[in-house]
């Protein structure tokens, strides 16, 4: 096992992640041939095969999801070295990964990327947008440098900064602006209208009306915030949604933004880290820049 090289440990991981060669090529910047090629000498070099091809998608043997365990580790400890150089240089954020939920990213990066850039000329910085199960997974394995998620985080290997907290409002078509807000137990009997299952929003919404997800009801999804406006504007039913959406989402749309009286729906968003990563202190240098960005803009709910 001699000839192994990080090159295939790279194109071995994308692979995995991917499941087609043809993706996984694209991600690589590389041809087809030339992945089907190092992935057969890494093969060659360990004796056993670690994947099986189908006609369209290729999947872990058994030994391969051993040995992608090993290479992961490898791979992050690669990023890690060049994290800790690029510290010793006093230049951590050359390049900076981040990672943000869809309920945050349109409505939150405008407001902060002017700061970042500004604080640190030249930053080359990489968005990634995908929903929190997803976003924790690249951040553990070294793919992000940092991700911004409603917090907590149930995992011991990442570090908490909280930038802000803010409320979620009723939206309901604008015939009904003038009735009563529903008080909770109204609000499990209407049509609720959700975002699709893994955005951590769905979940929040749900914990507050109470509502059991294992009980069969009637109620309808979107895969963006943008979609739930609109089909409230349309008079399907009401949602909840994030104060920071408002502004943005409901500007051509019929509907009533109402705030709740009471007890108020609310959700903590953070940027979160692996507490390994040794840019960890200039991090935290990025949390404070992004938290001040935000307590200086009014119109950001921010607690």
């Amino acid at each position: 096992m001699k000839n192994l090289t990080f090159k295939q440990f790279r194109y071995f991981e994308a692979l995995a992640r991917e499941g087609h060669f043809g993706r996984a090529a694209e991600v690589c910047s590389i041809s087809q041939p030339a992945l089907s090629l190092q992935i057969k000498d890494l093969e060659d070099s360990l004796g056993v095969p670690v994947f099986e091809r189908g006609s369209r998608h290729v999947r872990l043997t058994a030994f391969g999801e051993n040995f992608r365990a090993r290479v992961q580790t490898i791979l992050q400890a690669v990023d890690e070295l060049d994290d800790l150089a690029r510290t010793a240089r006093r230049q951590p954020f050359s390049r900076l990964r981040l990672g943000v939920i869809p309920t945050v990213a349109p409505y939150l990066l405008p407001k902060i990327i002017g700061d970042l850039l500004a604080a640190f000329p030249g930053l080359d910085l990489n968005i990634r947008e995908s929903v929190t199960p997803k976003l924790t997974q690249e951040l553990a394995e070294g793919r992000l440098d940092a991700a911004i998620v409603a917090l907590p985080i149930p995992d011991p290997a990442f570090t908490e900064w909280p930038l802000l907290t803010e409320d979620f409002v009723l939206l309901r078509p604008q015939s009904e602006a003038n009735t009563p807000v529903p008080d909770i137990d109204t609000l499990k009997t209407m049509r609720l209208l959700l975002l699709e299952e893994g955005h951590c929003f769905r979940d929040q919404a749900l914990a507050f009306c109470g509502i059991d997800t294992t009980r069969p009801r009637e109620m309808l999804e979107g895969s963006t915030l943008a979609t739930l406006v609109q089909m409230v504007g349309a008079g399907i039913g009401v949602t909840l949604i994030p104060a920071m959406a408002v502004p943005v989402e409901t500007r051509a749309a019929a509907v009533a933004v109402s705030p709740f009286e009471g007890l108020k729906p609310n959700r903590r968003i953070g940027m979160i880290w692996r507490k390994s990563n040794p840019l960890g202190s200039g991090l935290q240098d990025i949390g404070a820049i992004i938290h001040q960005s935000l307590a200086s803009q009014p119109e950001t709910t921010s607690r």
